[in-house]
């Protein structure tokens, strides 16, 4: 019994296609940087021609949410950002991976108050964390290498199927009523 009788052609041509499939998406991330602060300069550094992201398939920075697949946010979140980043986010298309760049966006770092996010974790799911304040470009190009690898191990999943983050949406408390002069 030959190899051709243990492995049907259907599935070998299947599993080749994944994993070219899984091969172009990891070799063409597009970032949707959200930068704030001090790790927005360094993600700024990233993308020169000293670190030349372009070596990961990943220099092309799309400002356009309905454009990008990989979402990284650099520096510290206010809880009136957060609502603008949640749409951001939705927005995406999928598959899509998010990156928390720094201490602030992942634990809030020195700023422990009412008005910064203490991990955006909490909001949406967080794919690779990278340490630091702020972290350097080098750590950011490990960081999308981890999602490179994440890529080739997972495929191509959504979101929901990768089943990250806790899903927690902030709503306003308050209501103002400045149309009614209150």
């Amino acid at each position: 019994m030959g190899l051709e009788a243990a492995l049907p052609v259907d599935s070998f041509l299947t599993t080749q296609i994944n994993k070219v499939i899984n091969w172009s998406r990891r070799s063409a991330l597009w970032p949707m940087p959200f930068a704030t602060a001090c790790c927005g300069f360094e993600l700024m550094a990233t993308a020169t021609s000293r670190y030349d992201l372009a070596r990961f398939g990943a220099e092309v920075f799309r400002f356009s949410p309905r454009q990008a697949d990989l979402l990284i946010v650099a520096g510290r979140i206010s809880i009136k950002m957060l609502p603008v980043l949640q749409r951001i986010y939705l927005q995406m298309t999928e598959p899509k991976w998010v990156i928390s760049m720094g201490a602030c966006a992942s634990t809030g770092g020195v700023f422990d108050t009412y008005a910064v996010v203490q991990g955006i974790d909490q909001f949406m799911p967080v794919d690779v964390y990278v340490p630091g304040c702020p972290p350097r470009p080098e750590t950011l190009i490990e960081g999308i290498m981890s999602i490179q690898r994440i890529i080739d191990r997972e495929g191509i999943k959504d979101t929901s199927e990768r089943g990250k983050g806790m899903g927690l949406v902030v709503q306003p408390t308050v209501q103002l009523g400045i149309a009614n002069g209150e």
